[in-house]
């Protein structure tokens, strides 16, 4: 990804590269994970996918983000859902508010039209978090959360789900039954191989179809141009 900012916990400070400069290098490195997603599910497309980290500070969030413009910039229908239910972040990101979501959703059973919010990306949709529940863990392994996800798929070309840390709570072991590909984000600025190797452990007692890892913030310097930070897929051959 681009250089990080402070006050990472605000809008302003998302970097939304694929909308804001559709033409470097980050902005192209995010369409090539597009395409490695979309070829790693060629007898068996791959529909959702779920971005996880190790630990916090991966920038996994802002990578969904910046995954979902560039899934609806090819046209496709697009739903990005936050399902971190303890450290929210994509209505910071896109700006809009939090009173409705993922935990509204589950805990009142209502559809999912309801809890959409249309983004100023066409073809991006974006369902948030919600108000912090007092057990996400629950929520998200109710039969609730099962429906849920079995009405975006429907309704949905791509779904992206931003979920959180695997090493720090049980959440994406949960959630990952609910995608068909997995995503495991790393910092390379505080990359951990041991930390990593714990994550796709987890990963994979859950079952989950880990597809690629993402390593972001790795800098380049092309010649004769100013540096770029972007993230490199490494995908599963």
């Amino acid at each position: 990804m681009l250089k990080k900012k402070k006050n990472s916990g605000t809008a302003a400070s998302r970097n939304m590269v694929v909308a804001e400069k559709p033409h470097a290098t980050a902005s192209e490195q995010f369409r090539t994970i597009r395409t490695n997603i979309m070829y790693a599910g060629v007898d068996d497309p791959i529909r959702s996918v779920l971005f996880t980290s190790a630990t916090p500070g991966a920038g996994k969030s802002t990578v969904a983000a910046n995954m979902a413009i560039a899934y609806a910039q090819a046209g496709i229908k697009t739903l990005l859902l936050d399902g971190d239910l303890r450290r929210p972040t994509t209505h910071y990101t896109f700006e809009v508010p939090n009173r409705k979501g993922l935990s509204a959703a589950l805990i009142k059973d209502v559809p999912v039209e309801d809890e959409v919010m249309h983004t100023a990306f066409e073809g991006l949709d974006l369902i948030t978090s919600g108000p912090i529940p007092p057990n996400p863990a629950e929520l998200l392994a109710s039969r609730s959360m099962e429906r849920f996800m079995q009405s975006v798929i429907i309704q949905y070309e791509m779904v992206l789900i931003d979920s959180p840390p695997i090493l720090s709570v049980t959440d994406a072991q949960l959630l990952c039954r609910h995608a068909d590909g997995v995503i495991l984000v790393t910092d390379v600025e505080n990359n951990n191989r041991d930390e990593l190797i714990e994550a796709k452990t987890l990963l994979d007692k859950s079952g989950a179809n880990i597809i690629g890892v993402v390593l972001n913030n790795r800098e380049v310097r092309p010649s004769g141009a100013e540096g770029y930070y972007y993230p490199e897929a490494v995908t599963d051959s």
